[in-house]
């Protein structure tokens, strides 16, 4: 295989400027998931230069796993207090949000005020700070390349969280467990499903790139089952069931599984199309069989669902 050098560019021989140039590129849709991939999260475009409240944004996105905001603030140059001032008021000034703040250089200073945010706030906040470059391969093509230089801690943060939580019950507990078992073993499979933190609760979200859309793992220990479930919400749920369920429903029942069930659910806001099975969730010997479940199936309705959903209007 052969090897080329690359060389690095100045950032403005590509983007003269920030407003005009760098942030319409980044919106867009196959840059955007270059800076998801990244970070890990899968980040939804809803404009530029957005009002957000009193705020302005360069770019406004939400997180499609939970519909959180992300904002987005750029510069091509070496940070600077006026940005991080920015940053903290935005922070201030909303109940959740992850905010990423995109620079030619992070100067050290700026990068130990972002760790120092992320270790002071809950987990309803999260700080980027992502520095980029620009290389040449060939004369006529170049690429961009994110290096993250500060990230949350979700591990500190957890377990902060649980520490300062005196109500879990045994059964919290084990859920808890269970969603960062999964984890691990998604990750050791090398899945491409993104399992969130685990939390103490019955279910947990994953992206699948479109705001009001999600897939859900979940469990009972009550009746001793495992789903996995394709959500719709929003003020379109029910339009978008209908579509969904007109082009991919019997196509669903021979891809997925012939148990698969689309429920409107009529009487609710939300609609979902979902896949059952029993598990039991207090017996760790059967936990490997249950997680290569989830995997298989998580796997089979983002393959199956992700492209009809993107072309939904």
């Amino acid at each position: 295989m052969e090897l080329v050098k690359l060389e690095k560019i100045d950032l403005r021989k590509q983007w003269e400027k920030e407003d005009l140039d760098f942030t319409p590129w980044l919106a867009q849709e196959e840059n955007i998931e270059l800076l998801s991939d990244v970070i890990g999260i899968e980040l939804e475009v809803q404009g530029q230069e957005e009002n957000v409240g009193p705020f302005r944004a360069d770019i406004l996105c939400t997180d499609t796993a939970n519909s959180n905001y992300v904002l987005i603030e750029n510069q091509l140059e070496k940070t600077d207090h006026t940005h991080l001032g920015q940053l903290m008021t935005y922070a201030a000034g909303l109940d959740a949000v992850t905010i990423i703040w995109i620079a030619q250089k992070f100067t050290e200073e700026h990068r130990a005020a972002l760790d120092w945010l992320n270790n002071i706030t809950n987990d309803t906040f999260n700080f980027f700070g992502i520095e980029i470059e620009l290389y040449k391969i060939n004369p006529s093509t170049a690429t961009p390349m994110f290096k993250i230089v500060s990230k949350p801690n979700d591990w500190t943060k957890s377990v902060r969280k649980t520490a300062s939580s005196q109500n879990l019950t045994e059964t919290k507990l084990l859920q808890q467990d269970y969603w960062a078992s999964l984890k691990n073993y998604m990750e050791d499979s090398k899945s491409k499903i993104k399992i969130n933190k685990p939390l103490p609760q019955n279910w947990t979200n994953i992206a699948i790139g479109k705001s009001d859309f999600w897939i859900t793992a979940s469990m009972s220990t009550k009746n001793n089952t495992l789903t996995v479930w394709l959500s719709i919400s929003g003020e379109k749920a029910k339009q978008n069931f209908d579509a969904l369920s007109e082009q991919a429903k019997e196509q669903s029942l021979i891809e997925i599984s012939a148990d698969i069930e689309w429920l409107r659910m009529d009487d609710r806001k939300q609609s979902a199309i979902i896949l059952t099975t029993t598990g039991n969730i207090k017996d760790k010997s059967d936990w490997e069989k249950q997680f290569e479940w989830f995997r298989e199936n998580l796997a089979l309705f983002t393959e199956f669902f992700k492209p009809k959903i993107k072309r939904l209007k």
